[in-house]
């Protein structure tokens, strides 16, 4: 059984979607068992209005660049058919999903409610449980984990999707050997080790003994046996295993 979970952002007209505002972008990276997948759902969407000024400065999209673009409405089958019963990954979930929930109602879809068809969790209310009194925004969680982001001079829905995937791989992380340390040169050209986290392991080679390694690692367990006074345990349990 695999968990199937999704990095999701978006990019918007403005901040309230009760005022008019729409989508623009919808950005979503695919984790598979916590590895990226090459799966990706990418969009830019014509919202049919104007894009605040303020709105245009942090994410660089213009309205003469959407003016080619698909409505929500043609791309709504096809996405909802991408995320349904996923686990949504989002930072500050609440500002996502009211976005989308409000889409889907223009549409005609009043029936599809994100976060009742979807498990989601929040990174923004994970790093401030994890991070009480600190500043939890997505380029401060970078800093802390140690992200590398310079990639990110504009948000964007998609880069944001795949950077806050390698920090939420960073807070949610057992192992620490999930990540490899590598020296990247900084803009300022100084060395820097950054974290970047391996999202496609190799499958694990098995290498299986020939006959001849089997014998003789049988008669090296039966020396051990023999020089322990019948303690060796690992061939007690080879024994068992054989008997069953």
């Amino acid at each position: 059984m695999y968990e199937r979970q999704l990095v999701l952002d978006t990019e918007t007209t403005g901040l309230d979607p009760v005022q008019g505002h729409r989508v623009i972008e919808i950005g979503c990276i695919e984790l598979v068992n916590r590895r990226q997948t090459d799966r990706r759902f990418h969009v830019y969407l014509q919202p049919d209005r104007d894009i605040d000024y303020e709105a245009t400065r942090i994410h660089g999209i213009t309205s003469e660049f959407l003016k080619t673009q698909p409505r929500f409405n043609d791309i709504a089958d096809e996405f909802f058919t991408f995320i349904q019963g996923s686990k949504l990954i989002i930072h500050n979930a609440p500002f996502d999903l009211g976005f989308l929930n409000y889409e889907f109602q223009l549409c005609g879809r009043s029936q599809i409610v994100l976060e009742r068809l979807c498990t989601v969790e929040d990174t923004l209310l994970l790093a401030r449980r994890r991070h009480p009194g600190q500043r939890n925004s997505l380029d401060a969680l970078c800093k802390r984990y140690n992200i590398d982001s310079s990639q990110r001079t504009l948000h964007g829905a998609l880069l944001d999707a795949e950077i806050l995937a390698d920090v939420y791989l960073a807070m949610t992380r057992q192992q620490s050997k999930m990540f490899e340390k590598e020296q990247v040169v900084s803009t300022r050209g100084h060395k820097a080790n950054m974290t970047k986290v391996a999202r496609d392991y190799p499958p694990l080679l098995v290498i299986r003994a020939s006959d001849e390694e089997a014998v003789e690692h049988d008669r090296y367990l039966d020396m051990l046996d023999d020089s322990n006074g019948g303690k060796c345990v690992w061939k007690q349990v080879m024994d068992v295993i054989a008997k069953n």
